[in-house]
């Protein structure tokens, strides 16, 4: 970074950052569609395949293998993970940090751990 730039710190959610209306869900089913991904790859499936074990047929497939999310509700995420013989555990618990807002969050040991940076401003 060349000095006197300007710099963003990310929240962690980069839907947040970039204002989406609903960050905190956009950020769960990217997580999910990205956990599917991760095992449909560790199978070694095609895309035929993995549509015929999702019951869905391979264009969605592939929407879902390159993150295009719309059309895919995070109920219908839930049903793939169970479809690939995944538990699907769900927690309910009072909010961590008093002050800020309630969050949604999807832990699976296939999720990298987040790193935190600054991100240059564009």
């Amino acid at each position: 970074m060349k000095e006197g730039e300007d710099f963003h710190v990310s929240s962690g959610n980069v839907f947040a950052d970039l204002d989406h209306p609903e960050p905190e869900e956009a950020l769960a089913k990217a997580k999910l569609a990205y956990v599917i991904t991760t095992i449909i790859l560790e199978l070694g499936w095609s895309q035929a395949r993995a549509a015929e074990a999702l019951g869905v047929d391979q264009p969605k497939v592939s929407a879902l293998l390159n993150g295009r999310l719309r059309g895919f509700s995070t109920e219908r995420l839930i049903r793939f993970l169970n479809a690939l013989d995944h538990d699907v555990e769900i927690s309910v618990r009072p909010k961590r940090r008093p002050g800020k807002d309630a969050t949604i969050e999807v832990v699976s040991p296939l999720i990298p751990a987040a790193s935190v940076r600054s991100v240059p401003d564009r």
